[in-house]
């Protein structure tokens, strides 16, 4: 999805089965950080003006009027984005620590739209940080996030470095097979695109610019190209995803993921794919652990 303003979640009759949860697989996090189990209640309500910055894109799902064919009232704000909202609240609660090795999963309930108000409330419990998005008075968005008292170990040799198709192809099952590596073209958010990303999220941590940090939000993006450089995709969805954080990213670095397909098949009309990856830093840092789930070709409405 793209920079969105405000969100505008539909009601019941709106709703469609292409924003329904997905229950997602465990990533294993190890222990939660017992320093965090002492702070429990509501966490103070972050408001976002949503913005989509998509709707350019080749993705059509971010175009209001193909967006109308499936069910929707107009183009979707990228999931990848409305996640990097939920994004703020545990880097506010936990700073640089969350960066590092914080867990956090996403499901995308209804839709959020281009210039709607989005509110991220959140309470934390014995260490965990329960979300919720709501637009118009519409739940659109759930998860939680956590701190694990250390980040997993996993080897970067697990997970091969492979090429994105030379050509691609328009999608079909055979572009997602099961159990095929997928890789990415490198991809680099430096200098003013750094700027400009966190203006398209809304983000107003200073973190980022204090200490030359980059942005969650944007390994979810790498997640997203993972599946655009290996196939011509009509309109598609991010409906959930579960990102271990295992390094903080600099600005600048050169982000891949390589990644397995895990899962491809037909729910209601709709064709999903299940990916397990590792985004990685400049060929060399492992900075998170990723389970994405996507419907690549969803089923029109009649």
């Amino acid at each position: 999805m793209v920079p969105h303003q405000a969100a505008k979640c539909e009601g019941k009759t709106r709703q469609s089965t292409l924003a329904r949860t997905i229950a997602l697989r465990t990533i294993d996090c190890g222990k939660i950080d017992k320093g965090n189990e002492a702070m429990t209640g509501p966490i103070e309500t972050y408001r976002v003006e949503a913005y989509n910055t998509a709707n350019l894109s080749e993705n059509k799902m971010h175009d209001d009027t193909v967006a109308r064919r499936f069910g929707f009232s107009g183009g979707l704000v990228p999931g990848v984005d409305v996640m990097a909202y939920m994004m703020h609240v545990p880097v506010a609660q936990w700073g640089r620590a969350f960066l590092e090795r914080g867990l956090i999963e996403a499901r995308f309930v209804k839709p959020v739209y281009d210039g709607e108000i989005a509110d991220v409330r959140a309470e934390e419990n014995a260490g965990v940080i329960s979300i919720e998005v709501e637009s118009r008075g519409e739940l659109c968005a759930t998860g939680t996030a956590s701190l694990p008292a250390a980040a997993p170990m996993l080897a970067i040799k697990d997970y091969p470095e492979v090429a994105s198709v030379s050509e691609r192809k328009p999608v079909s099952a055979a572009s997602y097979e099961l159990g095929k590596w997928l890789g990415s073209m490198p991809r680099n958010w430096a200098g003013e695109a750094a700027e400009e990303y966190l203006t398209e999220v809304r983000e107003r941590d200073p973190i980022y610019a204090r200490e030359g940090l980059g942005h969650p939000g944007l390994l979810q993006r790498v997640m997203n190209k993972v599946l655009v450089d290996n196939a011509i995709l009509g309109p598609w969805i991010h409906v959930g995803s579960r990102m271990q954080l295992l390094s903080a990213s600099r600005r600048g670095d050169e982000l891949t993921a390589r990644a397995k397909v895990t899962a491809n098949y037909e729910k209601k009309g709709h064709r999903f794919v299940e990916l397990d990856a590792l985004v990685v830093g400049n060929g060399t840092t492992a900075l998170a652990h990723c389970h994405h789930v996507a419907i690549y070709q969803p089923r029109e409405r009649a």
